[in-house]
């Protein structure tokens, strides 16, 4: 028997290792079955080169737990190794100074601590306080070694029978990591982690039900039970699309997600060789309109090994909306997502996958318009997203970017710019495109615009006051106006402006009679000259600050959302309920009605509730 030390410049290094990479302590399990997947594609193409003659059999990974003898064993039958290779894989560190190590990376992520020094093996003390590995070499002669190792820096390293090739790890499981010795722990972590690794992972059994034929030639159903295989080794985006249909895309996006209801839109298959490697299905879900939810659904992987579904600043913030999974060699197995952001690989390949939606988004709008259309409410945040955070996917998405109109029509912007013109054009030329952002609730502002001979657009989404704000910079002479907004009809040049029916004495009389029923700080009055047709009363709001608040409410300016609501009251100066108030003697009658026509307003507007509200239905039970 051979005794020794690791070969390391301290004697604290393991407890070291159990401290420092604590936090990341479930990854041990990824590094031993990836150890293990290396072993078995090692002797696969030792076999396909020639320089294996013997048999393969059935390559496969076993994971079992014993809770009684409390140990964690993962086996492969690959490559294997003698002792003179388990001496110089797993005695000798892959770093010369330990003390400098701890200087210069202390503080790290656990993930890059691993992969720079090569502890993947070292990992499985984060949660064990003994570990033992029998191994057997391929090569021929070669006899079963034993090496052991307490969590200090002494091994022991003996001969030790062993019928068949292959490796088996095995962890005494420590105190404080029971929760490693649990079936259903093991289970959830060989799903996050190697849930589409290329071989064969067998955890447990089950139980089937085949059929068979009895002595006399009858059928009958039998339970068998075989080894339990927890992963598929052939993953969609390891094909070739053309080997695909639509139904296997969507049976794959079913098995990435299988709490999800809904089909996503459509997908973008990846698969590209040069400059880089990159394979990859991204799908196009139903983005909701909370779309931060929608968040963490790409899964990054490194040759079928699962990396992080924590994208952000890895590929574009607005792409983390998709759902699907990104695979590439080229992409760092083993290190931080601060290193992954930095890397001039990750930077190319996030570049080809915006290349990519864009060339599928625009190819769908060229090729199958009406199609484009009919998804456009549900992928139209993604793309406004896109516009807005993304210089090079705005540059593309001008082209394909859809306004839709409360008739329900679509247009592209030069589209709807020549739809309005010259009807909506403002005293500057600039083209003015009314908005609304709840058809409900913007009824009656909407036909009155509508009434005018005016086309209004429907911007619904959480990120619109960012959208218009972006399109008003990157379009020339455009300017966007919500439907309640006060500025909305003193936009539009109207060659037949209508005089008014109030005198500047009538209005000035007027004026403090409304103005005591409401707080001055936070309504202010204007008189109209607008069709008799038309509310005598309505509220709107400046179109700058109620957009500055929505822009706040999603972050943009946080201060702003302190700010209190200010709010215009309009007076139509033509509408014969106004002319009337002026005409009343009785004070009394004559504040219940312009209470009345405030609350009408307030009403229309979805601001008049609780007490206010209460007392606005009694006072149209008293005015009857």
């Amino acid at each position: 028997m051979q005794k020794g030390k690791i070969n390391v410049q301290t004697e604290n290094i393991f407890p070291i290792i159990k401290k420092f990479l604590y936090s990341d302590h479930e990854i041990f399990l990824r590094e031993l079955i990836s150890n293990a997947v290396d072993a078995i594609q090692k002797l696969k193409t030792m076999a396909s080169l020639g320089d294996f003659k013997g048999e393969l059999g059935e390559l496969r990974i076993e994971v079992k737990v014993d809770k009684k003898a409390k140990t964690l064993t993962v086996s492969d039958n690959g490559i294997g190794m003698t002792a003179e290779e388990v001496d110089k894989y797993i005695n000798q560190i892959a770093f010369s100074s330990a003390e400098e190590w701890i200087s210069k990376y202390k503080g790290k992520d656990a993930n890059q601590v691993i992969g720079h020094f090569g502890l993947g093996f070292y990992s499985s003390f984060m949660v064990a306080s003994k570990v033992e590995l029998f191994t057997k070499s391929y090569k021929k002669s070669s006899k079963g070694i034993k090496w052991a190792c307490d969590g200090t820096p002494d091994f022991t390293l003996e001969e030790k029978s062993k019928k068949t090739r292959g490796t088996d790890v095995v962890l005494h499981i420590a105190d404080d990591s029971a929760e490693f010795l649990e079936e259903g722990r093991i289970h959830g972590l060989l799903k996050k982690y190697c849930q589409f690794l290329p071989v064969e992972i067998v955890f447990g059994a089950e139980e089937e039900t085949v059929q068979e034929k009895d002595d006399k030639g009858k059928e009958k159903e039998v339970k068998v039970t075989k080894p339990r295989i927890i992963n598929n080794t052939k993953p969609a985006w390891t094909q070739h699309p053309t080997e695909l249909k639509e139904e296997n895309y969507k049976s794959f996006y079913r098995e990435l997600y299988p709490m999800s209801f809904d089909e996503p839109l459509f997908n973008i298959h990846l698969n590209v060789d040069y400059p880089f490697n990159l394979t990859g299905i991204l799908y196009f879900p139903k983005v909701k309109q909370n779309f931060e939810v929608q968040r963490d659904k790409i899964q990054l992987y490194c040759n079928q090994v699962f990396v992080t579904d924590s994208v952000e600043g890895i590929v574009p913030d607005f792409l983390t909306l998709l759902h699907g999974v990104i695979d590439s060699p080229d992409i760092p197995l083993n290190v931080s997502r601060s290193f992954l952001q930095s890397d001039s690989n990750v930077k190319k390949i996030s570049s080809h996958i915006t290349k990519k939606v864009a060339d599928k988004l625009e190819d769908l709008f060229n090729e199958k318009r009406e199609e484009f259309e009919s998804k456009w409410d549900d992928i139209k945040i993604f793309i406004e997203y896109g516009m807005i955070s993304d210089d090079k996917f705005r540059e593309r998405a001008i082209k394909f970017c859809l306004l839709k109109n409360t008739d329900g029509k679509y247009f592209t912007l030069d589209e709807y710019r020549d739809h309005i013109k010259p009807q909506q054009t403002d005293k500057d030329k600039k083209v003015v495109h009314i908005y609304a952002t709840d058809k409900e609730e913007q009824h009656a502002f909407i036909e009155a615009s509508k009434e005018k001979g005016y086309d209004v657009l429907v911007l619904d989404t959480p990120i619109d006051s960012h959208f218009v704000n972006m399109l008003e910079s990157e379009l020339e002479n455009v300017s966007f106006v919500r439907v309640d907004a006060e500025v909305a009809d003193k936009l539009i040049n109207k060659d037949d402006e209508l005089p008014s029916k109030l005198s500047q004495e009538q209005k000035d009389k007027l004026k403090p009679i409304i103005e005591k029923h409401l707080d001055a700080q936070q309504y202010q009055i204007a008189f109209e000259n607008l069709s008799e047709s038309e509310h005598p009363m309505m509220i709107t709001q400046p179109e700058f600050m109620r957009r500055m608040k929505d822009m706040s409410a999603l972050g943009g300016m946080s201060y702003m959302g302190n700010l209190p609501d200010s709010y215009m009251v309009v007076v139509n100066s033509n509408h014969k309920l106004i002319s009337k108030l002026l005409d009343l003697e009785n004070e009394e009658l004559r504040d219940k009605q312009v209470k009345q026509l405030i609350d009408l307003a307030l009403l229309a507007k979805n601001l008049l509730k609780g007490e206010n509200l209460t007392r606005f239905v009694q006072r149209s039970v008293d005015l009857f």
